[in-house]
């Protein structure tokens, strides 16, 4: 190393080079490359195709609650590796890794803030930790979401994005699945409104129960929402499918969900939503 790298690097106001990766940003659709800031600041969605990008939590609620502003609802305590599972890795271990790289306790993070002026509660189910696996403890969180806009008389919204059970849960993962379709059945019985956004991907079990039981059912553009594979279902009826099949526009136009909205109008769609099915959320 030369003396005036040395002395460039000692410096502590000099930015660091950013590398490549960090500068740019390879579209999964049309694999345009496009600076990583414009896509960032265009709610990580292609500004050449509209292909919408799978986001963290943090981004989600920051995009979706009136200037950024919320507030974290604690996640439920939940017995953790109930079956002391292992594969090749331990089921802690997994666990741990997952929570080191999204900074969440698991899959599912409830939230409270406003909405075009309305308050509610939010859910958001994140595919970075472990595939937004539903387990015990995503379950938990929806029905700690639907108890808490039962309180306070608020709609709950909750955006979903899971591969389906985490497995390593075994049966108990899938007894998620009747549980929170009775907290729902509760909700209904308050007459408040639970708004499901359907985000990429939507499979398995949490597609077979509370991602598909909202009130008004939203996907975003391009998500794919299914149960099984579409490898599995050509492979069990030996048919070739659709083009686009289980994608969001396949199923709205065949009725299996009401609408299907940018990232960029998701915020007023909602909030008009909001003010149709709970007026009273409103704060003057």
């Amino acid at each position: 190393m030369s003396w005036i790298t040395k002395v460039r690097n000692g410096i502590p106001f000099l930015p660091k080079r950013q590398s490549e990766d960090q500068l740019w940003h390879k579209c999964k659709k049309c694999e345009t490359m496009v600076f990583t800031r414009e896509w960032e600041e265009n709610g990580f969605v292609c500004p050449r195709c509209e292909h919408h990008d799978r986001i963290g939590v943090n981004a989600r609620l920051a995009m979706t609650f009136d200037d950024g502003k919320y507030e974290t609802l604690p996640s439920p305590v939940v017995r953790e590796d109930p079956l002391k599972f292992k594969d090749s890795k331990k089921y802690v271990e997994r666990m741990k890794q997952a929570r080191a790289k999204t900074g969440a306790r698991d899959a599912l993070t409830n939230a409270r803030g406003k909405i075009d002026g309305h308050d509610a509660i939010v859910g958001v189910q994140d595919f970075n930790f472990m595939g937004g696996s539903m387990g015990i403890a995503v379950g938990a969180s929806v029905v700690a979401g639907l108890r808490a806009a039962i309180d306070d008389r608020l709609p709950y919204i909750l955006f979903t994005a899971a591969g389906g059970a985490r497995m390593q849960e075994g049966i108990l993962s899938l007894m998620q699945m009747p549980k929170t379709t009775v907290a729902l059945a509760e909700m209904r019985e308050a007459g408040l409104p639970y708004i499901v956004v359907l985000t990429d991907p939507t499979t398995g079990g949490v597609t077979a129960s509370y991602a598909m039981l909202g009130d008004v059912q939203i996907a975003e553009p391009g998500a794919l929402i299914g149960f099984a594979g579409q490898r599995v279902i050509e492979q069990t009826i030996r048919e070739k499918l659709p083009e686009g099949f289980q994608r969001a526009e396949y199923l709205l136009e065949h009725g299996m969900i009401d609408m299907v909205v940018h990232r960029h109008d998701l915020r007023e769609r909602l909030g008009r939503l909001i003010a149709y099915l709970a007026p009273e959320a409103k704060v003057a």
